[in-house]
């Protein structure tokens, strides 16, 4: 979006910035053409995984900084006041766009995990198969209670939907945090925190030696996994589940051990500025050994299922 040019000084009304700072940002953003990914009851950037909006509200998880509409489009396209008001009032484009409805306070509900199915046919089925994630790991982490396939009934009692869940404990072994992920290959896709989860204690795995290995996604971390099984129950790994460093500072400050810190996040640009980001939140904390090690597709997944692709075709080829 470039500014347009108008004058140094104009004079907005009082209902000029109400109705300005009161547009639904979603919505907003959606017409100018940005992605957004669902996570939880926000809405979660493509081109900036720290950046959550929901109604006229946004929050940058990696800065811990946030605000109203008005904020957000000078913040994140590098507009004047005046230029944020104008373009959030319709500006030249002549476009109304919709204010957010107000929401009604809620008390913040207890962080639950959904009710598990009896078996996990379905999620081996998917992360297998569709995933190519290796078996022995998958077992690992499901013995562990680090995952299991959910059995949610639908709002009118007619369906139950299950999900890949991926639990994430405290230093306790309580579950403080889930993320849930469709498992289902034909139709619209989804993936998001549970509510009220504790960004802290995100999906990880802790072992013994002084090796911590970050990641965005948990499907990625179980692929980096697959993809490099030698010793790797004695190393640590954690999801961030987007790229705020909150689960990986827990880890560091509550494992001592750690000092080796590879980060693994996507070969896209938001994962190499959250990789550039993260270095540096790492060097102003005093860890000086940290290394980048970007797979060569655009996350860890698309690697693996690469990987398993050509050894099927070469395998094919033999016989």
């Amino acid at each position: 979006m470039e500014a347009s040019v108008i004058a140094q000084y104009i004079h907005f009304t009082e209902e000029q910035k109400r109705r300005a700072n009161s547009v639904d940002l979603p919505e907003f953003l959606r017409i100018l053409g940005e992605k957004l990914l669902p996570s939880g009851r926000d809405k979660r950037l493509a081109s900036d995984h720290s950046v959550t909006v929901r109604g006229n509200q946004w929050f940058d998880h990696a800065t811990e900084q946030g605000g109203l509409a008005i904020d957000f489009v000078q913040n994140f396209y590098g507009l004047s006041f005046p230029d944020a008001v104008t373009v959030l009032l319709g500006g030249e484009s002549g476009i109304e766009y919709l204010s957010a409805r107000e929401e009604p306070t809620e008390q913040r509900k207890p962080f639950e995990l959904p009710p598990a199915h009896t078996d996990m046919r379905r999620v081996y089925a998917y992360l297998l198969q569709t995933r190519c994630i290796d078996r022995d790991v998958l077992t690992e982490f499901a013995r562990a209670g680090l995952i299991f396939e959910s059995a949610e009934p639908s709002a009118d009692k007619t369906k139950i939907y299950h999900n890949a869940v991926f639990v994430g404990n405290d230093e306790h072994g309580v579950a403080r945090h889930g993320h849930k992920r469709s498992i289902y290959t034909s139709g619209k896709s989804y993936r998001g925190n549970i509510e009220s989860s504790d960004p802290r204690y995100s999906f990880h795995w802790v072992g013994k030696s002084d090796q911590l290995y970050v990641f965005e996604a948990p499907i990625d971390l179980l692929s980096y996994i697959s993809l490099h099984q030698e010793d790797w129950r004695k190393h640590s790994y954690v999801s961030l589940c987007g790229t705020s460093e909150h689960a990986m500072l827990w880890m560091l400050e509550q494992y001592k051990q750690l000092g080796e810190i590879t980060l693994c996040l996507d070969n896209d640009d938001a994962g190499v500025k959250a990789a550039e980001r993260l270095t540096g939140f790492l060097a102003e904390h005093g860890y000086e050994n940290i290394r980048i090690d970007h797979s060569e597709e655009k996350d860890w997944n698309d690697e693996l299922v690469h990987a398993c692709e050509t050894e099927e075709k070469m395998t094919m080829e033999m016989e």
